[in-house]
Order: structure tokens, then C-alpha cells, then sequence
């Protein structure tokens, strides 16, 4: 019997450690995807901070966000661009975002404004944007978008 239990512990684990490699690829493969459309005038080097809320790499005029379960403020600045991957997030985002890409899942995202577009590819997202009149490219599943 310890057999079994211990060969259904090992199947958990791998079924765990599954979902957890497939969330960080794509989360990955998204930001990686991400660097284009930028408008801001900005062009300090690229960087990177980690933390309790989150990694967040800019790379020329794109934000590239990725984090799980955290609450955070994110500074578009005038123009710049952002990307965003993982899950359970909620996060407020200042100033003109050029263009927006959303994925991974559950996560709750409030914009002051978006100027061009906006595409979400995750799942069950809430997006809301204040001002802006974006094209709107929801290929996800279950993702509530709306300007209030």
C-alpha cells in the first residue's frame, strides 16, 4: 500500500510541477513577443527589477511584467508600451499605455488610458481603461474588457 501512495504523491507532484513549467512559458513566450509598438520618447538601456511584487524588465520603450498573486503599480509614463503574464494579479497601471498585451489568467487590471491597442490572450482577465480609445483584440477565453 505505501507503494501506491507514494506513486500517487509522485504523480501529484508531477502534475503540479507541469502546470507550473506551462504557466511560466507561456508567460514567457509573451514576454518575449512583447517589445513592439512602444510610442514614449524614452530610450534609457533596458531594465530589470525583481520583488516581492513581481519582475518587471523594460526593454526599450516596453514593459515587460510577469508575477503571481501580487498587487502592484505599474507607470506607463507617456507612451510606453506594456506586456503582461501570470495570474491572480491586480494591478493599476498610470499614464498612457501605447499598446497593451495581456496574458496568463485571473487577473485584474485597471489603466488610466490606452491610445492604440489592446489584446488579451489569457484567460478570465478584467480590463478596464479609463480614457483612450484602443482597437480591442480579445483572443482569450472568458476575459471581461470595458472602458468605465
Amino acid at each position: 500500500m505505501t507503494d501506491q501512495t507514494d506513486g500517487e504523491s509522485r504523480d501529484i507532484m508531477r502534475a503540479h510541477i507541469t502546470r507550473i513549467l506551462g504557466t511560466t512559458a507561456a508567460a514567457v513566450a509573451i514576454v518575449a513577443l512583447a517589445a513592439c509598438g512602444s510610442e514614449s520618447s524614452d530610450t534609457n538601456t533596458p531594465s530589470a527589477t525583481a520583488g516581492s511584487s513581481g519582475v518587471n524588465v523594460e526593454i526599450g520603450n516596453t514593459i515587460n511584467y510577469m508575477s503571481v498573486g501580487t498587487t502592484a503599480d505599474i507607470d506607463c509614463a507617456d507612451g510606453k508600451s506594456l506586456t503582461v503574464g501570470g495570474a491572480n494579479n491586480t494591478l493599476t497601471v498610470k499614464g498612457t499605455c501605447a499598446n497593451v498585451n495581456i496574458g496568463g489568467s485571473d487577473n485584474k487590471i485597471t489603466f488610466e488610458k490606452i491610445d492604440k491597442d489592446l489584446t488579451v490572450v489569457g484567460l478570465n482577465n478584467t480590463i478596464t481603461y479609463r480614457d483612450g480609445d484602443p482597437k480591442i483584440n480579445n483572443t482569450g477565453s472568458g476575459n471581461s474588457v470595458s472602458k468605465g
